[in-house]
């Protein structure tokens, strides 16, 4: 009897230690996740990416009962956090949470980067994209754009712009090049801290997300110019878009998205990509998106997605190279 057992379960056996041994993701991914999920974000407490990660974290808390953790890896033009996500393991509990910087800007702003923004990481989704503010220290003697186009070209590299993101960086080099000015830039390892010199008139001026600069320019501690979207923002529709307000043709804007490291199993990918897509799109996220006016935008690999405004797109694989 114990015979004809044995040989009876056998087969079986053998069957699923071959099912495990060609699918382990799937196995991997039916009791995923069971554990704390760490949220790796390449910036510092407080930056606009740092309050999305926190939003999407608690909205995936509240729907799975399973902790997230935000781990901020700030400085090195963002290098760091990209090489701790890139280095850990491929199991689905490290979550890059990004954006345009890391994967896209940063690799057209350096020689080498110590990561590759596609070959290191799997893409979950997007997560949301907006535009950027220009704000000025109140003690500076400027009014709006032209003014301070003006005050820059009669103090050519005297005054200064700070940048903790590539999308700041760019968005005022781009002013920079677009007015034929010439402000110093004065890089930081996150926007937060850049808004503390502003405030503390050590640099003249930033060209920032939403997120960081507007409840500065709410509270009266900071001066606003204009927006770097091609329409007035309606967070603050009383203020220009820097193109109408002299330089033509000016815009600037950035996303967020989320990745997994490379070598995750395609299960759980998707299993991570319906997550987070669904946390974006929940009440507890909501507030962050209105308050720093970013547009949802969805978008998972190899699915149509819906996008604020009613247009559809595809992310495929090479969702990372997207510019900014």
């Amino acid at each position: 009897m114990n015979s004809l057992m044995t040989t009876r379960i056998r087969p079986v056996m053998l069957a699923v230690a071959a099912v495990c041994a060609l699918a382990p993701g799937l196995v991997q991914a039916q009791g995923f996740p069971d554990k704390p999920i760490t949220f790796v974000v390449p910036f510092a407490a407080g930056s606009a990416t740092d309050q999305l990660a926190r939003a999407i974290g608690q909205a995936v808390t509240n729907d799975s009962k399973v902790t997230v953790v935000v781990d901020n890896k700030p400085g090195a033009n963002s290098f760091i956090g990209a090489q701790v996500a890139a280095k850990a393991k491929p199991d689905g509990y490290t979550v890059f949470i990004t954006t345009n910087t890391t994967q896209a800007a940063n690799e057209h702003l350096f020689k080498k980067l110590p990561y590759d923004p596609v070959k290191d990481f799997a893409p979950l989704t997007a997560l949301g994209r907006g535009g950027q503010i220009m704000v000025v220290n109140p003690a500076l003697p400027v009014t709006n754009v032209s003014e301070f186009i003006a005050l820059a070209k009669s103090k050519p590299g005297r005054l200064s712009f700070g940048s903790g993101s590539s999308s700041s960086r760019v968005a005022g080099e781009l002013f920079k090049q677009m007015t034929g000015t010439y402000i110093l830039n004065i890089p930081y390892k996150s926007n937060p801290p850049a808004v503390t010199d502003l405030l503390g008139g050590q640099i003249d001026m930033m060209i920032t997300d939403m997120a960081t600069g507007l409840p500065q320019v709410k509270a009266g501690k900071l001066k606003a110019l204009g927006v770097s979207t091609k329409q007035r923002s309606p967070l603050a529709p009383e203020l220009p878009t820097i193109a109408e307000a002299g330089v033509k043709g000016y815009e600037m804007t950035y996303w967020f998205a989320a990745y997994a490291p490379a070598g995750t199993p395609a299960e759980v990918t998707a299993k991570l990509s319906d997550m987070l897509a669904k946390a974006a799109r929940s009440s507890s996220a909501a507030p962050f998106y209105q308050a720093s006016g970013t547009e949802g935008f969805h978008q998972q690999p190899g699915r149509v997605a819906q996008v604020s405004g009613g247009r559809d797109a595809e992310m495929g694989p090479d969702h990372q190279r997207s510019g900014d």
